[in-house]
């Protein structure tokens, strides 16, 4: 072989060992910023996912305040007034016979 000729040798030092590691190194910053981008959108998903679920959670209390009218609620709250003094008359009718005696042994230990 002539010196103007390109051997193998050459060639796989000069250009395909180069060609190679700039592709490796190619290869690994893909990765790295493939993997950097996982991160922050996993990151992006929690911070989401944590908001969606605060807003739902106001949004249940909000639908609860408001399924029962105000019409039914009065209503409700008029017959248990009217049923604890129906219950408080009963009492006063009772007045003192309502209560059980207490025996002096009871009264002592007081």
């Amino acid at each position: 072989m002539d010196g103007s000729a390109i051997s193998y040798e050459w060639w796989i030092r000069v250009i395909e060992l180069p060609i190679l590691a700039g592709l490796f190194k190619l290869m690994w910053d893909i990765k790295r910023d493939v993997i950097a981008r996982i991160e922050r959108i996993e990151l992006r998903h929690a911070e989401t996912t944590a908001d969606l679920r605060a807003e739902i959670a106001s949004f249940k209390l909000e639908v609860a305040r408001g399924y029962v009218p105000i019409q039914m609620m009065r209503e409700l709250d008029r017959r248990l007034s009217m049923q604890l003094m129906r219950i408080e008359e009963k009492l006063d009718v009772l007045g003192p016979r309502a209560r059980p005696r207490r025996s002096e042994a009871e009264l002592s230990h007081d």
